[in-house]
């Protein structure tokens, strides 16, 4: 245990970071969960990845423009797919996304073959390094994270099958760069699926609410053990999400007694 580490200039943006994540990926994991393609954020993430992956094989970095644009447009380029495959096969688009989820991992892993450092960098994608997240990487998430949520709201289901992926492939190539693909995934799905039976108008703040709660106490007890942060939140996003899940009977009794 090491009371010592507890820095606020490290955990401070780590937290606005986490903050950052959930405040796209809550709307929009619940959006996920109404048209049952739960695993798209891990297709999106890991072809984003491997964006990233490509890029440094090249022999750009990883932290680079270059290596972000190559995030996006993989990214983008999956949710084109992703697009058409449910035009033409919608009855099995959940499948697909998880065909498309293993051939983008199993790329990474054949891209970082021959590179002594490979394995780490993988890692790294995998797992994040929520820690070493400074206020410069905040600002332009920030910004775009803004611009996904004003569209979000204002559209909704009028930007269209693409317009959705496309807005979800930008809201996890960010993501992804901050937090790692674990975290970006936990953050997409444990929330909307906790506070799916709540009545509709309390679930958005306790999934924005749980989300907090959960990556402040992961980054604490992370810190405070020296255990590997990304999965420590992913943990402490689970036991929140236990802790606040509500049965459907449960939920539509209380919604009763709020319309009373």
């Amino acid at each position: 245990m090491n009371l010592d580490a507890f820095n606020l200039s490290i955990l401070l943006p780590a937290f606005l970071a986490g903050l950052l994540v959930l405040s796209t990926h809550v709307p929009l994991g619940m959006q996920v969960l109404s048209r049952g393609i739960v695993f798209i954020d891990l297709a999106i993430a890991q072809i984003a990845t491997l964006g990233v992956i490509a890029a440094d094989r090249m022999g750009f970095e990883p932290a680079g423009w270059v290596a972000q644009v190559a995030a996006v447009s993989a990214a983008l380029l999956g949710a084109a797919l992703l697009t058409w495959s449910e035009k033409r096969w919608p009855e099995i688009q959940e499948a697909l996304i998880g065909v498309l989820f293993v051939l983008a991992a199993s790329g990474g892993v054949i891209l970082v073959a021959n590179n002594p450092h490979g394995g780490e960098h993988l890692q790294e994608l995998l797992a994040g390094q929520i820690l070493w997240v400074g206020y410069a990487q905040l600002l332009p998430v920030a910004v775009l994270s803004a611009i996904i949520l004003a569209l979000w709201f204002r559209l909704g289901d009028r930007l269209g099958r693409f317009g959705f992926y496309g807005l979800f492939a930008f809201a996890v190539t960010a993501s992804v760069q901050l937090v790692g693909v674990y975290l970006v995934f936990a953050s997409l799905i444990v929330p909307a699926l906790a506070c799916r039976a709540y009545a509709p108008r309390r679930r958005l703040p306790a999934a924005y609410c749980l989300g907090a709660v959960a990556y402040a106490l992961g980054l604490g007890l992370s810190t405070l053990f020296d255990l590997p942060t990304g999965p420590v939140v992913v943990w402490a996003l689970a036991l929140t999400g236990m802790a606040m899940h509500r049965s459907d009977n449960a939920a539509d009794i209380q919604v009763g007694r709020w319309e009373k």
